[in-house]
């Protein structure tokens, strides 16, 4: 393929950014794109005008416009497992349909949100009573991957606009802990929980639903009413909530094209809904639709996703950086990285084209992050002054704290310190030694040479005009549209996780066996003298 040799022709002739930036007076201000509420700079990558030109006339080869109508018009673009992945579908507005094999899956949306929100209702309210009579003061979300990690993230993203004294916990440990931690400071006379699980067979959220159920059967034994006031299931199997005991009046539903990792914009988002009202849970839908909107629309050369999409291709395939890294300067993130993590290389971690063949390039980097101001204090130095190559992704809203908010009169000069930080490492990490003032620069100190910044890392920078349910629901489909462009240029499926579910099946056989009183032998050498050990030792 033509294109795809130029790049790497162009890939062998390293960018020196800091000669660029000289070069060009205007690269800062060429090199950006902005759509709800979302400003990007990615003048910091590694690119020039010669390298995005070529990148978009790939996007081209590979129909990037017709895949993208392709996902959002519901065609089966998960085609190892024959279905689509409509997960813009349910963040469409009220009313507007999107026909599916012959079902409107907009109204199926809309019908599950209206039951979801007589449910939120009923606990923000108090309507909704334990066995005792007395009303709901705390949620625990009972879910895994997806049906934590989302929830998790938008919940403790979005706690500024709790209204409500309802406490929202999230289980998804399966070795106890977390559950055991808050099942010793609950009152088992007010908690609810949720349990949430696509297939309501996953062994991890159905443990810990059981360790719920024994707990609140000891304060009070009787389990039709324990079961009807203190469970909510959310699943695609409305057979198997029953047959646990869930009460069809506490069940939600999903459908089979809402992949696990991009479903809390569906009733998985309850435990959202709860914490900050549906009407805000609403607004985090609106933001993501907004950027649905602008990823459909847009000229690829401001396209949001889409220059993050080849960018993120250009740095992974072509220049071979392994590793990505994301940096929220903002507290509120903090399991943003977290997120994406599964967001990205649960998707993209392939190595087998959609044809079939295997891959012979790189593809998805190896993905974390932290808080930035925590980040500064532990990998940065890598960052700087390692071996390795990293691109990196700056997250910082532009305003915090407004006058109602301001508890003293420090907070506002905080943010303004978070925002130098995030500015200020951005420019290091691009121009090394270059950025800093004379200053700080002495070429006669014996240990100079352990004080350089050789520079050069990629980076690109998101500014949010503030962190709201609106913008949220942007900068998280964003990160979205964005996974689905690379997988198009990798021509890999981003919507299977036969990865994950291998792991799930010798789980159960190891677990089967760690009950029998023999020794093990039907496995390998290392896990049959592990599971000895293990029996030993346990007794």
């Amino acid at each position: 393929m033509t294109t795809w040799h130029d790049l790497q022709a162009l890939a062998r002739t390293p960018i020196d950014l800091q000669q660029r930036f000289a070069d060009d007076e205007t690269r800062g201000q060429r090199l950006s794109a902005f759509a709800c509420d979302i400003y990007m700079d990615f003048s910091k990558q590694a690119i020039d005008d010669e390298v995005l030109a070529k990148l978009i006339q790939l996007a081209d080869t590979f129909d990037l416009s017709q895949k993208i109508s392709d996902l959002i018009t519901g065609e089966k673009v998960n085609d190892t497992e024959q279905r689509a992945a409509l997960h813009t579908a349910l963040r469409l507005p009220k009313g507007e349909a999107l026909i599916v094999d012959g079902v409107d899956v907009g109204h199926q949306v809309h019908d599950s949100l209206d039951k979801c929100e007589i449910l939120v209702n009923r606990i923000r309210s108090g309507v909704w009573r334990g066995y005792s009579g007395k009303a709901i003061r705390d949620v625990v979300n009972i879910g895994v991957g997806g049906s934590d990690l989302g929830p998790l993230m938008a919940a403790t993203a979005l706690s500024e606009w709790a209204d409500t004294d309802i406490c929202v916990h999230f289980v998804s440990n399966m070795d106890g802990t977390q559950l055991d931690s808050l099942l010793k400071v609950l009152n088992p006379q007010t908690t609810l929980f949720i349990i949430s699980s696509k297939s309501f067979g996953t062994i991890d959220t159905l443990s810990n639903a059981k360790t719920a159920l024994s707990w609140l059967l000891a304060a009070h034994d009787h389990k039709p009413t324990i079961l009807r006031r203190h469970f909510i299931g959310i699943s695609t199997r409305p057979d198997k909530m029953s047959d646990w005991g869930i009460h069809s009046d506490n069940q939600l539903l999903l459908w089979d094209w809402v992949g696990g990792r991009f479903s809390m914009w569906s009733v998985i988002g309850l435990a959202i809904a709860v914490r900050i009202g549906m009407a805000n849970f609403r607004a985090l839908l609106a933001g993501a639709h907004e950027m649905d909107r602008h990823f459909a629309k847009a000229d690829f050369s401001k396209n949001l996703p889409v220059l993050m999409g080849l960018i993120g291709v250009w740095n992974a395939t072509f220049l071979g950086i392994n590793a990505h890294t994301v940096l929220p300067y903002d507290g509120r993130l903090e399991y943003f990285p977290n997120y994406l993590t599964q967001l990205e290389m649960e998707s993209n971690g392939k190595s087998v084209k959609r044809c079939g063949e295997s891959v012979d390039y790189g593809t998805c980097p190896i993905l974390w992050g932290d808080i930035g101001s925590n980040a500064q204090h532990a990998f940065y130095q890598l960052l700087h002054q390692g071996t390795q190559r990293v691109s990196c992704d700056f997250i910082t809203p532009i305003r915090r704290y407004n006058d109602a908010q301001v508890a003293n009169a420090y907070l506002a000069d905080q943010h303004k310190l978070s925002l130098a930080n995030c500015l200020a490492q951005s420019q290091v990490l691009a121009f090394g030694n270059a950025a800093l003032p004379s200053s700080m620069i002495n070429s006669t100190d014996d240990f100079a040479k352990f004080k350089e910044y050789r520079g050069n890392q990629p980076s690109t920078t998101l500014l949010l005009s503030d962190l709201n349910p609106k913008t949220l629901g942007a900068l998280i489909a964003l990160y979205e549209h964005k996974v689905y462009v690379m997988s198009v240029l990798w021509q890999i499926n981003p919507f299977d996780q036969w990865g994950v579910e291998v792991g799930k099946v010798m789980a159960n056989r190891v677990y089967d066996e760690l009950s029998s009183v023999h020794d093990a032998d039907q496995f390998d050498s290392s896990t049959n003298t592990l599971l000895s050990v293990i029996k030993r030792i346990r007794g």
